[in-house]
């Protein structure tokens, strides 16, 4: 659960620090549109229940171990924009994703 959960961490701080760049180009195989998909299921603020089908797609098609590899700025991202850690963190469990072993 740990593994998963700092991955959706990781995975949000992406998304909001390509939401902020103009013509991103895809990062861990997936796009700044992809990672917006995800961004309203950890919102601070009104988030909704559960990841869209379209953010679960976005986040099935991505190299979870190359995402993996950036979670050590998740935190600062997600203070900035306003995400919730846990809910986050709870991403790729509520999409059905394994998370690589090595992910930790």
């Amino acid at each position: 659960m740990a593994k998963t959960q700092k991955l959706a961490a990781l995975l949000l701080a992406i998304v909001v620090a390509l939401a902020t760049m103009e013509g991103a180009h895809a990062i861990c195989g997936m796009a700044n549109e992809d990672f917006k998909l995800c961004q309203p299921a950890a919102a601070v603020n009104d988030p909704t229940d559960n990841p869209s089908a379209e953010c679960c797609a976005a986040l099935g098609k991505a190299d979870l171990g190359c995402i993996c590899r950036y979670r050590g700025v998740a935190g600062i991202w997600m203070r900035i924009y306003h995400i919730d850690p846990s809910r986050a963190m709870a991403l790729p469990g509520k999409c059905g994703l394994t998370m690589p072993n090595n992910c930790s």
